[in-house]
């Protein structure tokens, strides 16, 4: 399996299940004040914590898969929006063939807003750069939905056979 193939199925798993702990917010009654929601004073409230992981997703598809698609950078005001803002990214993922991304060796140019300069090839572009960031960032809207109150049964969904949902003992 390809950087690209491996990269396409981790983005739409792994927003699918950030759909899901979204949905199960709104299920639970929660206002879209929890939004605002932060861990510490120094870190990214649950809004941005959302929004930079559907970036990271965009990220790659312009940096690696041929896009030239717009960031999110506009503040989500409700839970509502971000389950749109999801679906649309999801969207994207499935319209973006694999077999049209960078050759893993191509040369990937980053640099940040600070001025930091990357070279790397596409691959680890996507591998050191692009997921770190990308699961970080879900792992943070989850960390911060459930210390928001979220109910969640406990569960792993692995990509196996598709559809497969495995249980702990405890769930």
């Amino acid at each position: 399996m390809t950087y690209a193939h491996s990269a396409r199925i981790v983005f739409d798993d792994m927003l699918g299940a950030l759909d899901r702990i979204v949905a199960k917010a709104e299920d639970a009654g929660m206002p879209d004040t929890v939004l605002a929601e932060q861990l510490t004073e120094d870190m990214f409230p649950l809004e941005l914590q959302l929004r930079v992981a559907l970036n990271q997703v965009l990220l790659a598809l312009n940096q690696v898969g041929g896009k030239a698609l717009p960031l999110e950078e506009e503040e989500y005001r409700s839970l509502a929006e971000v389950r749109e803002r999801i679906a649309a990214v999801r969207s994207l993922i499935d319209q973006a063939d694999p077999s049209e991304w960078a050759a893993p060796d191509a040369v990937v140019d980053l640099t940040l807003p600070n001025g930091v300069r990357f070279l790397m090839s596409s691959e680890e572009n996507i591998r050191d750069w692009i997921m770190p960031n990308f699961y970080f960032h879900v792992t943070m809207a989850y960390a911060l939905l459930r210390n928001a109150g979220v109910p969640w049964a406990r569960w792993i969904s692995c990509r196996i056979w598709p559809g497969t949902l495995f249980r702990t003992p405890n769930s």
